[in-house]
Order: C-alpha cells, then sequence, then structure tokens
C-alpha cells in the first residue's frame, strides 16, 4: 500500500515556547489543541499538504493511564534530552479506500478521535520516534485551509532524520524504503525538514532549543 506524510510532532517544553521562533520566521500558526484522556497539547503550523506540531505532556499521571501508556509518551517527552528520540513520524493512506496496514503494530483509539478513526502505532523503542499510521486522509483537509505565509513556503518535501543509533525496527525500514524520510546517525537527533522540492540556499537551524533544521 502506498503511504504519505500526514505530519510530524517534535516534543518540547511545555508550551511550547520554541514555536515562537517559527513565528518570528514568518511561518502562520494555527489554532492549538489539548488531547483529552492523554493529557497532552500543542501548537501547529499546518501547510498545504502537512502540519508541524509541536507538543508536550501536560499531566503525567494521566499520560500515563491505561490506555496511553503502551505509547511511551511520557517515556519519551520526559527523557527527550536524553536517550528518548523527540519526534513523531505520522503517515495516512494516499488511496482514501486502502484499508491495509503499513506496518506491525497496535491500534490506538484515543478519546478525542470520534467514531471509527483510530490510530496504528507502529512497535519500536523510544531511540527511534514514534511512527504512527492514522486510518484517514487529510490531505484535502490540508490544502483547503492553507494560508500563505509571509516565508512563502507550501509544502514539506523531503525528512531527514538524524538519530544516536542506527533505525533498526521492521516498521522504520519500511518507512525509509516508502522513500518518506532518509535517515542517518549522528552525535544528537535532528529532524531536517525541506520544503517545496527546489533548491535554496537558506537554512534555518532552530538547536539547540528545537532539534529541527529547515530547509528553506
Amino acid at each position: 500500500m502506498r503511504v504519505e506524510l500526514d505530519h510530524l510532532f517534535v516534543l518540547t517544553a511545555p508550551g511550547a515556547p520554541e514555536a515562537d521562533k517559527f513565528v518570528q520566521l514568518g511561518l502562520l500558526e494555527g489554532p492549538p489543541n489539548q488531547h483529552p484522556g492523554q493529557r497532552t497539547a500543542n501548537r501547529r503550523f499546518p501547510l498545504a499538504n502537512a502540519m508541524i506540531e509541536l507538543l508536550w505532556v501536560n499531566d503525567p499521571t494521566e499520560a500515563q493511564n491505561p490506555s496511553t501508556r503502551r505509547t511511551l509518551l511520557w517515556e519519551r517527552w520526559s527523557d527527550r534530552e536524553a536517550n528518548a528520540c523527540p519526534f513523531g513520524i505520522c503517515l495516512s493512506p494516499v488511496d482514501a479506500q486502502d484499508t491495509g496496514i503499513p506496518f506491525p503494530g497496535w491500534e490506538y483509539r484515543p478519546s478525542y478521535l470520534p467514531g471509527s478513526l483510530s490510530m496504528h502505532i507502529g512497535e519500536s523503542g523510544i531511540e527511534e520516534p514514534i511512527w504512527v499510521y492514522l486510518n484517514f486522509q487529510r490531505r484535502e483537509y490540508y490544502k483547503k485551509r492553507f494560508a500563505e505565509n509571509p516565508v512563502g513556503i507550501r509544502e514539506i518535501t523531503g525528512l531527514t532524520l538524524t538519530t544516536c543509533v542506527p533505525l533498526r525496527s521492521r516498521v522504520s525500514q519500511t518507512i525509509v524504503e516508502s522513500g518518506i524520510i532518509a535517515s542517518r546517525t549522528g552525535p544528537t537527533p535532528l529532524l531536517e525538514i525541506e520544503f517545496d522540492g527546489r533548491a535554496r540556499n537558506k537554512r534555518m537551524d532552530f538547536t539547540p532549543s528545537l532539534p529541527i533544521l529547515f530547509q528553506l
């Protein structure tokens, strides 16, 4: 089955003050969101084909409740500056009629998702990103609601992930082979985001406060 990037997230300090640097650059910020039952919150930056989400835990107890514990969100967030990879890569089907599952994992139905919608969480350790497959499409949703931003970027067209150890899970290999993300190893986690698929000379480095680099 064919999959595409739906959105990505990076785990941040409460309130995501790091997002202010995106605003200063000229990215338009969308409305924030809360996740009841999981007790996370975010700041969001929508583009024409995907979204960049800055995510944090609001309530450690609720983030470790029985329905959420298996996601390891608490462990990933609390250890994000040490041993955990601070990223989430979320995919969705290219074909809305495709009901398959692209990689091994388990079904997660948080209370904030309506009806039959669910997430499929890939089996991997916290040294890798959390890999998520959504059983619904949002590409047209993003496109219809996209507003041009002052910095002039529209779409995410490439991702390069640096992790401290090589990606070894079956899930990660499936996603790398799909072409959605390239991977390499390095001393610290980093996600390089390419926009609009054309060569540009500008690089915006948000490290060390945020392990993100924009290829502009």
